[in-house]
């Protein structure tokens, strides 16, 4: 490791790659800032902090709630047993359907007015596709969690001794 980079390293924490890709991302948001604020800007201002408060106030409190009711759900048997690892099967695709509905959440209730025109698409498919995207999160996290399984006790069988007879 040469001189400059080490410095850094000590200054930043990381690598000068891992600064220019943050940079990079930083550059980007802040050209997409720029570019989103050409349209109604009260409108936009009031969409990001209604976005941020109603995060803080409602959809943490209920992420708490879910998680707090899927560990009773698994309870004991599930800090001992196979079922260790179902609860994270169910956050991610939760987390990340969750994500995409808040995203497309106009588009994805109907509460559009001028999509139609100004973009030349349909607007009413947005929910059918939300759902199957949905769907397809939580079964592929279905087939991860079957296959984790699988190569456990896979793994268990060969670690054990054979039958004596």
């Amino acid at each position: 490791m040469t001189g400059p980079t080490r410095r850094l390293r000590r200054w930043y924490g990381e690598g000068p790659l891992q600064l220019l890709v943050l940079l990079a991302s930083f550059t980007l948001a802040g050209y997409a800032g720029v570019r989103l604020l050409d349209g109604d800007r009260l409108m936009i201002a009031v969409w990001f902090v209604g976005a941020a408060l109603v995060h803080d106030l409602l959809f943490v409190p209920a992420y708490a709630l879910v998680d707090r009711a899927l560990r009773a759900a698994a309870g004991r048997r599930a800090r001992e047993g196979w079922s260790a690892g179902w609860i994270n099967f169910v956050r991610v695709p939760a987390f990340l359907s969750g994500l995409l509905l808040l995203v497309w959440f106009p588009l994805v209730t109907g509460q559009v007015g001028r999509y139609e025109s100004a973009t030349g698409l349909p607007a009413g498919v947005f929910l059918a596709r939300w759902l199957i995207v949905t769907a397809a999160l939580f079964a592929g996290a279905a087939l991860c969690r079957v296959l984790q399984a699988w190569r456990a006790r896979r793994s268990a069988r060969k670690e054990r001794p054979s039958a004596v007879h």
